[in-house]
């Protein structure tokens, strides 16, 4: 059985066996990602009640848009309330971005992955992140560049990559195999290592290790970064797959959903961060 680099999928249900489905079939099978700390283990056989509906492709699509729209509403509002007054613009990508990581953390490990208002919690104040976050980087205020056609940039490149990988995914091109699984989950541990480090550094060395200041060696990070995150969603689509031919119940789609938003969320800001660069003179 494989394993996901989205811990949000870590409680789902687990079916035994190893058959391959394809994502977005309707009845058999739907993909699932999201990464950005990535755990891996085993999803425990899950006791569905009589009267439970399974998931299928389209409750995925559903809670997937939901959650999308609600975090897109917030980011908007965000971005608003940033560009009126720019001293919010620290509380919302710090504050905002702490609750968003709490709640996955919440999600995952109190098993309310599949609950809606652990869910759109998370979009709301994910969304409160990704306005500040756009609005700091795009702003020249704060040193940013690029303004709003860079974010409408860094949203098509994001839903490029995923578009790109669920064709990926769906013809087979790249089988998702344990030793696959294993080597996406080792980049993203490297990844969190090299993040944590340069921050460190960043403390006594101006700069840090270089991975974030714009510089070469931080444009071939965020191309890294954004290939282990495009890559990543194989393996949650897979998961996801999975879990529909598990006939998981119905309610787990709120799971999925929240994982594809996480990655979603994951991949953007890298997006966005690497356009950033190419626009700084």
């Amino acid at each position: 059985m494989r394993t996901t680099s989205n811990p949000v999928f870590r409680q789902l249900p687990r079916q035994e066996g190893s058959g391959y489905a394809n994502f977005g079939s309707g009845v058999a099978g739907a993909g699932q990602m999201t990464q950005q700390a990535g755990q891996y283990p085993q999803y425990p056989q899950y006791q569905q009640a009589p009267a439970t509906r399974a998931m299928t492709i389209d409750d995925v699509v559903t809670k997937t848009a939901i959650t999308l729209g609600v975090l897109a509403l917030s980011a908007i509002i965000s971005y608003g309330l940033t560009d009126a007054n720019n001293a919010l613009a620290p509380l919302f990508v710090y504050g905002s971005g702490l609750i968003g990581f709490v709640l996955v953390l919440v999600a995952g490990f109190a098993r309310k992955m599949d609950n809606p208002v652990v869910v759109l919690s998370y979009a709301v104040f994910e969304g409160l992140f990704v306005g500040a976050f756009s609005f700091i980087f795009t702003n020249i205020e704060f040193g940013g560049v690029g303004g709003k056609p860079l974010i409408a940039q860094a949203v098509l490149g994001t839903f490029g990559v995923f578009a790109g990988m669920l064709v990926v995914y769906k013809t087979g091109a790249i089988r998702v195999t344990p030793r696959f699984t294993r080597m996406i989950f080792g980049a993203i541990v490297g990844i969190l290592v090299l993040i944590v480090g340069n921050l460190i550094a960043s403390f006594f060395i101006d700069g840090g290790l270089g991975l974030r200041d714009g510089g070469p060696l931080a444009i071939i990070f965020s191309l890294v970064v954004i290939a282990v995150a495009a890559f990543s969603f194989l393996v949650d689509f897979d998961a996801a797959d999975q879990l529909i031919r598990a006939q998981a119940p119905e309610k787990a789609a709120w799971g999925v959903a929240l994982g594809l938003t996480v990655t979603l969320v994951w991949l953007y800001t890298e997006i966005l961060r690497l356009l950033s660069y190419f626009n700084n003179d």
